[in-house]
């Protein structure tokens, strides 16, 4: 070891031995002194101020662009442990009498017979709770014989107000006036002056009925109604005739299948003509019980009635089997009794040109019958039945030899029995398409006439319904029958030639309120008689225009 560093090393140790010497002198000197904190500094803890958030954000900008989005649906799959119940929908008849809708039409046309036509509809309410409907109808037909015209102009009023205390109440109020001439009388060399031959009648009517819309808490539902009509021709002296209906109906529900119904109704006939009047009524209760299941549906009642004081007791049975409980082959059966009204008006709706009665009288009904009703697919329904009638003093339409024919009389039959075969078929698509066919096969016995005049042995129907565009319509309708059996009194009798008879028309829209119509009648300009002596106008083509307009 060098010198140099060996002395520091020397210095060091010599140092470090006098300060260990030095420290228990240094405790001996302090140990009577009293022990102290000296404090030289104070800490105050203090938090630092925390930073504030700001709210006021900056908005955003406005995104123009579209989202893509993409769905990833899983497919999810049931096991169901039992096997749904197929549905078979039934054919959708077409209906006429459509939801109300506030709507308005004027239909304007014009042809070769009828001078001028107009129809009219206007719709008024809120359709909820008020509904008011105007209907005119006017036109005025002339043909190519002497005195072949006649005229029309029926005005309805009908509305329905549905009150807050479960009450519907529905009334309207008519006017028609029906006018002809009457043209039929042979030879044609005959001479009438104008007013001679001129027939008019005039109907004034209204009708008011209630009804709770929903049963009340006892099950039961009414609708009282009341129909009054007073009814006058143009003759000298003039017939005046006053009907008024009253009918009070009530229904008791009983449970989930059974229903007694109750009713009574009053319809009361005044007729007047020159000095003398003639009262004709009907009164009759109507107890009734009601059954109705799946398969089954049953109405068994027994009415008595009281005819002009004369009673009958009148028995009306139906039921409806529909074994396979899918509505495609049911069996209907039944046995019914009713009355036809004997009243001018209702002759006068029959045959317009009937002379004024002397005479009249109820016709009583019971019908017989059996049949099937159905449904071949989805799209075709079908009924057919064959039926035993028979009428009680039935009215019979013949030609009084007085005047050429031109009048005819009522001559009652105190019994007609009738075989009656009916068969209809439809094949309907929604509300787009509709096509019916229907026909009856009469087979009349009579007891007290020779045969039953001017009742129809044979009728076929068809209607044609088809909306071929949104705004196409295509309209078509086919009557044929075979020839009525006629008499004239102390005269000739026969039978008129059969009937075809095929109209056809079509509509279609030229802008959003004006549509474009065209009708023709009779195309094959067949001159058949419906009744005896009044040939048919032939062919006749009607077109014009429908300006349409909501409120």
């Amino acid at each position: 070891m060098e010198s140099g560093n060996f002395n520091k090393f020397f210095n060091v140790l010599t140092t470090a031995l006098v300060l260990i010497l030095s420290v228990p002198s240094v405790h001996a000197q302090d140990s009577a002194k009293k022990k102290t904190i000296d404090i030289t500094s104070q800490f105050k803890p203090v938090l630092r101020e925390a930073s504030k958030i700001i709210f006021n954000a900056t908005p955003s900008l406005t995104d123009t662009s579209k989202p893509r989005l993409s769905y990833d649906i899983p497919s999810k799959f049931l096991t169901l442990t039992y096997q749904p119940a197929e549905l078979k929908p039934v054919a959708l008849n077409a209906d006429t009498a459509k939801a109300w809708e506030n709507y308005n039409y004027i239909k304007l046309g014009a042809g070769n017979v009828e001078l001028p036509f107009i129809k009219t509809g206007f719709s008024f309410g809120d359709g909820k709770s008020t509904f008011i409907n105007l209907y005119a109808n006017e036109y005025i037909s002339k043909g190519k014989l002497p005195y072949q015209q006649n005229s029309l102009t029926d005005i309805q009023l009908a509305g329905t107000l549905k009150a807050q205390n479960n009450l519907q109440w529905d009334g309207s109020l008519y006017y028609k006036y029906d006018g002809n001439y009457l043209y039929g009388y042979q030879p044609d060399t005959l001479k009438f002056g104008k007013n001679d031959l001129k027939q008019n009648f005039q109907t004034f009517g209204g009708r008011l009925s209630m009804n709770n819309m929903l049963p009340t808490e006892f099950g039961l539902t009414y609708n009282p109604n009341i129909t009054v009509s007073v009814f006058s021709d143009n003759h000298n002296p003039q017939g005046r005739e006053a009907n008024t209906v009253l009918n009070l109906p009530l229904r008791k529900t009983i449970g989930d299948a059974f229903a007694f119904d109750l009713g009574f109704t009053a319809n009361l006939t005044n007729y007047l003509l020159n000095s003398y009047g003639i009262n004709n009524n009907i009164f009759y209760l109507s107890p009734a019980l009601i059954y109705k299941s799946t398969l089954i549906s049953a109405h068994a009642e027994l009415t008595p009635s009281w005819d002009e004081k004369t009673f009958h007791l009148l028995p009306n049975f139906t039921v409806d089997f529909d074994p396979l409980d899918n509505k495609k082959l049911e069996f209907e059966a039944g046995w019914i009794s009713y009355y036809q009204k004997g009243s001018y008006q209702r002759f006068e709706s029959i045959n317009p040109w009937l002379a004024q009665p002397d005479i009249l009288l109820n016709t009583r009904v019971q019908e017989r019958f059996a049949g099937i009703k159905g449904s071949l697919t989805d799209h075709v329904t079908y009924t057919a039945k064959v039926g035993f009638d028979q009428y009680w003093r039935m009215p019979l339409f013949v030609n009084d030899s007085v005047g050429g024919g031109k009048d005819f009389l009522i001559y009652y039959d105190s019994s007609v029995k009738d075989f009656l075969i009916h068969g209809e078929i439809t094949y309907t698509i929604g509300e787009e398409f509709s096509l019916s066919a229907g026909m009856s096969i009469h087979n009349y016995q009579t007891s007290t006439q020779a045969l039953a005049w001017g009742l129809l042995p044979l009728e076929f129907n068809s209607t044609l319904k088809w909306q071929i565009l949104k705004d196409l319509w295509l309209k078509s309708d086919l009557w044929a029958w075979q020839g009525a059996p006629y008499l004239v009194v102390k005269s000739t009798s026969g039978n008129n030639n059969p009937a075809f008879d095929l109209n056809a028309g079509v509509e279609f829209r030229l802008t959003r309120q004006l549509n474009l119509w065209l009708q023709m009648n009779n195309i094959f300009n067949d001159k058949y008689e419906r009744w005896n002596q009044y040939q048919s106008f032939g062919l006749n083509v009607l077109g014009g225009i429908i300006f349409s307009f909501a409120d």
